[in-house]
């Protein structure tokens, strides 16, 4: 692989109350899922955040959720079909329209939380928010879970997908993303996380918590932005990459070149 997508939730921070680093993590990474209003973010703190994209040339995807200010999108819901079609829409559009404003556009679509472990494997829950992308705009792309069934359901549907890994989780000897009620959940090491997501630019694997290998075919790397180490973390993903002939970018577009 001579190139990868790395990309981080952001646009989080709410009013008075401020979450990660977006300016510093927007200077790093070629992709930023921007929160839409449902489980972060408010509507200056969105703009700010989009505007910051916008001037480093990172890519704007909107990270939709669940409606959960309270459990911050990570609270499992059981919403009907025709009400999470309408919530995909609604937070879609709201981006859309900052995005524009901000001299940008919204390029891709990453689910987030429990929205997202929720539409992995649930083809229910996970139609509704294909058929939400699908009637606001069909050319947005679907960033899920490598390996997930997500992915399979969204291209028969006729939606371009990107499949994704996570950079500070561990993952199960099955592929699967280690619960966070987990201990050793969360990675916090830069310089570990590095050569982990280094192995999977190069190889295609990663080393599952119980010491097995698991394969990960994957286009982008998200770290988190809510993580204390996240800068850290995605600084030194990039630093060693370029060291290795890798380079960071979207996998929608550049500054310089437009859409792919």
């Amino acid at each position: 692989m001579t190139s990868i997508d790395l990309n981080s939730d952001l646009g989080e921070s709410f009013g008075a109350w401020t979450m990660g680093d977006d300016e510093a993590m927007l200077e790093i990474v070629s992709s930023a899922n921007v929160a839409c209003g449902f489980h972060a973010g408010d509507p200056r703190g969105i703009l700010s955040t989009v505007r910051a994209a916008a001037k480093n040339g990172v890519a704007v995807g909107a990270h939709v959720s669940y409606p959960d200010h309270g459990g911050f999108g990570r609270r499992d819901m059981d919403v009907a079909r025709d009400d999470l079609v309408a919530d995909v829409i609604y937070q879609i559009g709201a981006l859309q329209g900052i995005a524009a404003a901000a001299g940008t556009k919204v390029t891709y679509v990453k689910p987030h939380g429990a929205l997202y472990n929720r539409i992995a494997h649930d083809p229910v829950q996970g139609q509704a928010v294909i058929d939400g992308i699908k009637a606001i705009d069909p050319s947005l792309i679907l960033m899920g879970l490598a390996g997930s069934p997500i992915l399979d359901l969204a291209r028969s549907s006729g939606l371009s997908v990107i499949a994704e890994a996570f950079a500070d989780r561990a993952y199960t000897p099955d592929g699967q993303l280690l619960s966070r009620r987990l201990e050793g959940a969360v990675l916090h090491d830069p310089t570990q996380i590095a050569h982990r997501m280094l192995r999977l630019a190069k190889e295609g694997t990663l080393e599952a918590v119980d010491g097995s290998i698991v394969r990960i075919e994957a286009q982008s790397i998200c770290v988190h932005g809510d993580s204390p180490s996240a800068v850290a973390i995605a600084r030194e993903i990039r630093r060693l990459f370029e060291a290795e002939g890798i380079a960071v970018h979207s996998f929608t577009y550049d500054s310089h070149r437009g859409r792919s």
